[in-house]
């Protein structure tokens, strides 16, 4: 169970309902309830029927009336929506950060990568899945978008979920690492255009992926 940290039960209980759809722990097309949810988390059942709100807004949880609650199904529209949106951001990011990045950002970027190559000669694919996250951060924290990343970040929870399904199925992440590594070369040496065209090229591999696992997974799809 995630811990508490200083937050309050509401979001707590968001924020462990949350991961637990984006990490493939609630499956797509699951039944859950208020009740359960809240004797799991040993909380009363208002902030569960809250965070449930929140996350139906978000295209995360289905609420029907005699059937109950949810999980949803991924929507490729939505993942798609999410990838255009990252993929125009990130652009943008790139270009800046040839411009701005210093030797700090740059070591940061450069330990990031250094630690996914042991991962993936370890095949340890799920902090691979993390430190890919956290190489993407650091694009936005070096340009000071921190906010920017944020709300791509809301925006990408189908998004994600399409990602765990790859971890899964265990697809090219030798390719991933590969990328990552140009990109930061890119960066380092100033090659602006480079650097964008790349970025573009990397976050359109779902388009390639997502179709194979829509069709090894065929009841998590909408």
């Amino acid at each position: 169970m995630r811990k508490r940290q200083n937050i309050s039960t509401r979001d707590f209980v968001y924020e462990t309902i949350k991961n637990r759809i984006t990490d493939l722990g609630l499956k797509p097309g699951q039944k859950i309830s208020e009740q359960e949810i809240a004797s799991e988390l040993n909380v009363s059942r208002t902030p569960v029927r809250e965070a449930f709100l929140k996350l139906s807004q978000e295209d995360l949880l289905g609420i029907y009336p005699q059937i109950g609650t949810i999980v949803s199904l991924i929507d490729l529209d939505l993942v798609e929506e999410a990838r255009f949106v990252r993929e125009n951001m990130e652009k943008a990011v790139v270009r800046e950060a040839c411009e701005v990045f210093d030797q700090e950002q740059l070591f940061k970027l450069e330990s990031n990568i250094a630690m996914q190559e042991l991962c993936l000669k370890n095949e340890s694919h799920q902090q691979l899945l993390e430190l890919d996250d956290q190489f993407h951060r650091l694009l936005f924290e070096g340009c000071k978008k921190l906010r920017t990343w944020k709300m791509i970040r809301q925006m990408n929870s189908h998004f994600d979920r399409l990602r765990v399904l790859r971890l899964e199925s265990n697809l090219e992440w030798d390719m991933l690492v590969s990328q990552h590594k140009d990109i930061f070369q890119f960066i380092k040496e100033k090659k602006a255009i480079d650097a964008e065209k790349l970025i573009g090229i990397h976050l359109n591999l779902v388009n390639f992926e997502k179709m194979e696992l829509k069709k090894t997974y065929p009841d998590y799809f909408s």
